[in-house]
């Protein structure tokens, strides 16, 4: 005689739990902290985990925080991660909940992304419907601070084994509640460069006494667009940005000096290296040619981000399990931002997928951004099934 499957998560199986949900998310966007400050959101993720009967370790990787759970006699092992930090925006979203600490607010989401895990945290210990261990992972230091690699350097899959990792980032513009799943490069990698060019300054009235600098910046900024536009294959993704421009304190002043910031992004490896090399070869030889210097910093950031294909695929199966196959898109992407979870999926094989927060949701780091209440129990049913799919009962 057959025993039949375990019965899977389903979204209603979370409503009891959606009015805990909301005031703990609505509690962490009115004291958002920012990278590498999150103590007392790690303070109040670790006193919830304890509380749901999980063994608690802190202050990994900085105020990372993991929650292990282990049920029945399965050796397999799964990690589902969330980040916790905020970022340096002054809110201006007008809710009754918002950001009660200056200049800082949670404008890409990850109050909700915290509170979805804490949701499945609760779920799963209730329900234990699983054989295995299961790993929540709340990172501190996901913007720009590389929270999952000091994650990662403090020991994290060796002091916590796991057969495969799995994340999730909200995704405005795409209806709330849509599961959104790319295997292969899914996101892009993030490398910065500041460019100093030095020339000689002197008067605004005698140019042909200096070396002008804003004029070579002016110059430069048009010639960078062609690293794309002609180094790079067309059917590749590159992107280069320059978001920053500095020179100068008065009109009558030719400066000694002007800076540009630049943000790359790609999706291989062999085009980061060529955008590296040619924007750095184009930069030294456009300044010289003026009669300048130039100083380059530049710095490599978050690695493309790399699904794996089985991972990816079983993530998809639980999201149309879950809500049907209406509202599921795969693939989609690639996504032009980055991800520290990216550092992850270079040590374990594992998925990071999007979820909808509605058409006209404000994008992410925008001052008028709110995470979508609505997707609280959704999300927190997703993880709780995907770790009792994943972690499945043997039938008995």
């Amino acid at each position: 005689m057959t025993t039949p499957d375990p019965r899977f998560c389903e979204p209603g199986d979370l409503l009891e739990s959606e009015g805990l949900l909301r005031q703990i998310r609505h509690h962490l966007h009115r004291n958002p902290e920012l990278s590498l400050h999150e103590a007392a959101t790690a303070e109040l993720v670790a006193t919830r985990l304890t509380e749901w009967g999980y063994e608690v370790t802190t202050q990994v990787g900085g105020h990372g925080v993991v929650g292990t759970l282990r049920a029945g006699d399965g050796s397999a092992s799964v990690t589902v991660r969330a980040d916790m930090d905020a970022l340096p925006i002054v809110e201006e979203s007008g809710k009754p909940y918002a950001s009660a600490v200056s200049g800082v607010m949670h404008a890409c989401g990850h109050d909700g992304h915290t509170t979805m895990l804490l949701g499945a945290a609760r779920q799963l210990a209730l329900t234990r419907n699983f054989s295995g261990t299961v790993h929540l992972v709340f990172q501190p230091a996901e913007e720009g601070e590389a929270g999952a690699l000091r994650m990662i350097e403090d020991g994290l899959f060796e002091r916590f084994p796991c057969d495969a990792i799995f994340g999730m980032h909200n995704q405005p513009g795409v209806a709330t509640g849509t599961f959104l799943f790319g295997a292969g490069p899914f996101m892009s990698s993030s490398d910065r460069a500041l460019i100093t060019i030095r020339g000689r300054g002197g008067h605004a009235a005698r140019p042909q006494l200096t070396v002008d600098p804003v004029l070579i910046a002016g110059s430069l900024i048009m010639a960078l667009q062609s690293v794309v536009a002609r180094n790079i294959d067309p059917a590749a993704i590159a992107i280069v940005t320059i978001g920053t421009v500095h020179a100068g304190v008065a009109t009558n002043v030719i400066p000694e000096s002007a800076t540009l910031g630049l943000s790359i992004r790609s999706f291989d490896a062999a085009v980061r290296d060529r955008l590296q090399q040619r924007i750095t070869a184009l930069v030294s030889a456009h300044v010289e040619g003026y009669g300048g210097s130039v100083e380059i910093d530049y710095e490599r950031g978050y690695p493309v981000l790399v699904n794996s294909a089985a991972e990816t695929e079983f993530a998809r199966q639980v999201a149309e399990e879950l809500v049907g196959p209406a509202q599921v898109v795969s693939p989609y992407g690639p996504v032009t931002g980055s991800e520290d979870f990216a550092y992850y999926l270079q040590h374990r094989p594992g998925c990071f997928l999007r979820l909808g927060n509605g058409e006209t949701s404000p994008m992410v780091h925008n001052a008028s951004y709110d995470f979508d209440d609505a997707n609280l129990t959704l999300g927190a049913a997703y993880w709780t099934r995907l770790v009792e799919r994943f972690l499945a009962r043997p039938a008995r």
